[in-house]
């Protein structure tokens, strides 16, 4: 079996050592022991670290992520878990697909000044009741697309 001291873990995956500390620190990864000062890992450590950055390229938080892991380390992961964050992704990318229609209606909007476009109206008072109403995502019919615009969290406390 192949050890990896920490400087081997960080330079094939890419992770920083400090990173890889703290991963370790929340419980998602474990070291084997230390070399000197240096903390050593098995290989399926690699494997672990590829789980935690598929997860969180998913929008995984941490704490999912550690529920993927058995006792042993090794992945144990929930099918519909991972189908729910699918269909989560997918409700994003539809919005997504959505505001980039609008954005594109409004750099190629026809007209000769946006507010003589009755789709562009339409779009900016859908845009006023969301912020009004507070209800998140919209959606309006403007001709034959629908367009929905998410409104910005509020980020002040």
């Amino acid at each position: 079996m192949e050890i990896l001291d920490i400087a081997d873990v960080a330079r094939r995956s890419g992770i920083p050592a400090s990173t890889l500390r703290f991963y370790e620190e929340l419980g998602l990864i474990a070291s084997i022991g230390r070399r000197g000062l240096r903390r050593i890992y098995a290989p399926d450590v690699l494997l672990q670290l590829g789980l935690i950055a598929l997860g969180r390229s998913a929008g995984f938080s941490l704490e999912e992520i550690k529920g993927m892991f058995g006792p042993d380390g090794q992945p144990a992961l929930s099918r519909a878990q991972w189908q729910a964050k699918a269909e989560e992704l997918d409700a994003h990318i539809r919005q997504l697909v959505k505001l980039r229609d609008v954005i594109h209606h409004v750099a190629d909007c026809p007209a000769p000044r946006h507010l003589e476009c009755e789709q562009f109206q339409q779009l900016i008072s859908a845009a006023i009741a969301s912020r009004r109403q507070d209800t998140g995502p919209i959606s309006v019919t403007a001709s034959s697309s629908r367009a929905g615009m998410r409104k910005p969290r509020n980020r002040s406390k």
